[in-house]
Parts: structure tokens; C-alpha cells; sequence
């Protein structure tokens, strides 16, 4: 199984390299400034999982080598034109795209550019964050990466059971999962309601908890959510939904979302593809999401002011 990384991130790094150290032939698809790191360094991993310094196949632009059996998408939802336009050459008549971008709405515009049946689903459940010197920090306890048809009942093609395989010896938890759908959908329900609040409120999960209307707001917000899954074919399920909970109502937590860290570090933001989509499937369904509608407006609103801001230093 030949497999491509687009990129060599936080999540592309992660993923690619422990599969790369367990035998899979992974080539990353990078930028030449990180290229030169990689051959200089390699590809260094920090994590509670093990250390790791590799030496891993890199390519560029122009000569991706493909085509490839799986190109594995961890970029950023705005990023997602120009990385389409990057991995078209690797994409072949046999080649399995597997996105793990957040929500669902990137799906459309990869069933469109590559067809339905190249493209699954994905689920990618990490925390890890490349340092300013180029490492892959994996901070948090769990690493997975679930993959599926997103037909449910259809039996996954083999390319996809060898990439499960391959994940399993690399340590990596997740696999095959029957209904990837609804994965995606429970992953979504979490980040809507983690990523709007800790944006919203400035503040991780245990001080909006602290605050005198803070459960409250957190339980709307966690309905909110679920109600648009519900109205789309995916309610969460009782064990789906405690998980949500259990992230979202332990007090004196320090989570928050990535999209949090974005905003502090006046970096973009995935507001569209992760609140945006949502309140938009809300409305087009009749449900009403106040929550969801302030956060959206106050992310919004920060990126207007930093478009502002950078078009000013710009003069």
C-alpha cells in the first residue's frame, strides 16, 4: 500500500510517521522550507506514546510520484481548494481519498472534484501541535483515526481494511468503523459545542462551568447541536451523547478547542466549516440555535477585525 500525506503537521506528521515506522510506504507531500527540515532532522515526534526521529520521503508540487492507493487529507477546512489542486496528480482511477478535516461539508466539495467513489469518510481524534522548531508534539492521551464507506452496510473496499491493519501495528486506535457517518456527525456535535463556547467565552471548558449560567448554556448548546444531527439522519446516540458531556461538564477542565488557540494567536479560523455549516443546516431544517447564532457572529466578527487589522499593516 503506497500512501501520501498531504503535509507533515501536526496530524499529517503524527499519523504518517507512526505508519512510515511500522513499515507502511508513506511519502509526505510538503513544501520545500519543510523539506529541507525534514531532511535535515527528520521527522521528529514527541509524544507519550514514544519519541521518535525518522527518516521519511518527501515530494513537492510537480512530482508526486502517484498515483496512490490512499492520499490521507489532514489540512485545515480553508485550506481545502489549493490541497485539492495539490494532490490531483496522486489521485489515480483506484486511489482512496481519506479526509480527517473537522464537520462534513468538505465531502461535497471532494465528491465533486474526484467523484463520490474515491472519497470516505474520516475521523481523525488527536491533540498535537507542530513547535516553532518543527516537531510533532502529541499532547494528548489518545491518538485514532476511524475510517469507513459512507454507506452504511456497504463492506469496506481492501484497500481500506489494509489501512486499518496497517494503523493497528502502528498503534494507532480507531480502525474501520460500520457507519463513519455517524462518526462524524457524534465528532461534530462535540466540536460545534466545544469550539463555539470556549471561542465565545474566551475560555476553557472548567471557567465557563464556573461562571453562574455557564452548565446551562453548555446543556442548550450540546441540544443545540444535537438537534441539527437528529434533523440531518444522526442523533446522537445515550453513549455518543455522554461522551459530549463528560467533555463538556467536568469542572475546573482546561480543554478548549484548536479553534481557541487560532484565535488567541490571531491565526485563521475554521468558523465556517465548524459553527458556520451548522447553523446553516439549522436553519435550513427550522430549528432554532441561538447559541450557535452568538458564537458564530462574535467568530465573525474576529475575523473581520483581523482582516481589518492586517489590511492596515499591510499599507
Amino acid at each position: 500500500m503506497k500512501l501520501l500525506s498531504l503535509g507533515a503537521g501536526a496530524l499529517g506528521g503524527y499519523f504518517g510517521g507512526r505508519l512510515h515506522q511500522a513499515g507502511t510506504d508513506v511519502t509526505f507531500l510538503v513544501r520545500a522550507a519543510r523539506a529541507e527540515k525534514l531532511k535535515a532532522e527528520g521527522l521528529r515526534i514527541q509524544s507519550p506514546r514514544g519519541d521518535a526521529a525518522l527518516t521519511v520521503k518527501t515530494v513537492g508540487d510537480g512530482a508526486l510520484g502517484g498515483p496512490y492507493d490512499i492520499v490521507l487529507l489532514s489540512c485545515k477546512a480553508y485550506d481545502l481548494d489549493s490541497a485539492m489542486d495539490a494532490i490531483a496528480p496522486a489521485v489515480g482511477v483506484d486511489t482512496v481519498v481519506v479526509p480527517v478535516l473537522n464537520g462534513i461539508r468538505h465531502l461535497d466539495a471532494l465528491d465533486v472534484r474526484f467523484g463520490r467513489e474515491r472519497v470516505v469518510g474520516g475521523v481523525a481524534r488527536i491533540g498535537a501541535t507542530l513547535s516553532p522548531d518543527g516537531a510533532v508534539v502529541h499532547s494528548s492521551p489518545f491518538a485514532a483515526i476511524s475510517t469507513g464507506e459512507r454507506d452504511k452496510g456497504r463492506a469496506p473496499r481492501p484497500v481500506l481494511v489494509e489501512l486499518a491493519e496497517a494503523l493497528k501495528r502502528a498503534g494507532v486506535d480507531g480502525g474501520l468503523h460500520p457507519d463513519i457517518m455517524q462518526d462524524m456527525w457524534d465528532k461534530w456535535v462535540m466540536l460545534g459545542t466545544l469550539a463555539s463556547l470556549t471561542c465565545a467565552f474566551r475560555a476553557p471548558v472548567g471557567d465557563i462551568l464556573a461562571t453562574k449560567d455557564g452548565e446551562a448554556i453548555v446543556r442548550e448548546t450540546i441540544a443545540e447541536c444535537s438537534q441539527v444531527a437528529a434533523a440531518a439522519g444522526h442523533a446522537p446516540s445515550e453513549a455518543a451523547l455522554k461522551m459530549v458531556e463528560g467533555i463538556m461538564l467536568t469542572r475546573g477542565s482546561m480543554f478548549a478547542a484548536s479553534l481557541l488557540h487560532d484565535v488567541e494567536r490571531g491565526g485563521r479560523v475554521e468558523a465556517d466549516h465548524i459553527v458556520g455549516d451548522l447553523l446553516a443546516r439549522a436553519a435550513a431544517a427550522g430549528i432554532a440555535t441561538p447559541n450557535l447564532r452568538f458564537a458564530y457572529a462574535h467568530l465573525q466578527a474576529y475575523e473581520r477585525r483581523r482582516a481589518r487589522e492586517r489590511a492596515g499593516e499591510a499599507l
